[in-house]
């Protein structure tokens, strides 16, 4: 008997992989995101830039899942970010709002990381729009490993922001297969 493995209904070739890191400390803020795209076992693109500024600049946002839907929810949040200038998390809330409710935004499968010189936070399609005590987020297939490690790694106060984001994001390569070692890193 055959089994079709797949990662969800709208995924039904399996891509994978991606690591996002954000780490603050103040208000220096850090994200950082690895280059792989997979396709099941295969690599497809180890450059690709899943960490990049938005709005007018001052906001850095990071997304893992299917590229074209978290393309999608940038451009939604760059459009909040314009209604509401200088106003994060009201963009936030009010693309989640939409995110949930909308019949079209809620099938896009992708986890953003956003951050200002203020302020970080976790979105997703359930309405999250989740601010952590610590001041490091990460997302992805490798994320789990990153905040790890930099949680690990936060005490040390001879690091920056982005040393940690660049330690944390090689332990993370080191450990996940979907996680390689060219980076995106961005710092406010």
């Amino acid at each position: 008997m055959m089994q079709n493995i797949s990662t969800s209904n709208h995924d039904p070739v399996g891509w994978h992989g991606t690591t996002i890191l954000s780490v603050r400390r103040g208000h220096s803020v850090c994200m950082a995101g690895d280059g792989q795209v997979t396709l099941g076992q295969t690599v497809i693109k180890g450059t690709a830039r899943k960490v990049r500024r938005i709005g007018t600049g001052l906001v850095l946002a990071g997304f893992a899942g299917a590229t074209a839907d978290a393309f999608t929810l940038l451009e939604r949040l760059e459009a909040k970010l314009e209604r509401y200038p200088n106003k994060l998390e009201r963009a936030c809330v009010e693309l989640a709002k939409d995110w949930r409710t909308d019949r079209y935004l809620r099938r896009l499968e992708a986890m953003m990381a956003v951050a200002d010189k203020d302020h970080s936070y976790t979105l997703t399609g359930n309405g999250d729009v989740l601010e952590p005590d610590d001041g490091i987020i990460a997302i992805g297939s490798g994320g789990n490993y990153a905040l790890s490690a930099a949680r690990a790694l936060i005490d040390i106060e001879a690091m920056t922001p982005e040393d940690i984001a660049r330690k944390a994001m090689k332990i993370a390569g080191d450990i996940c297969v979907y996680t390689n070692y060219s980076l995106t890193v961005e710092t406010l």
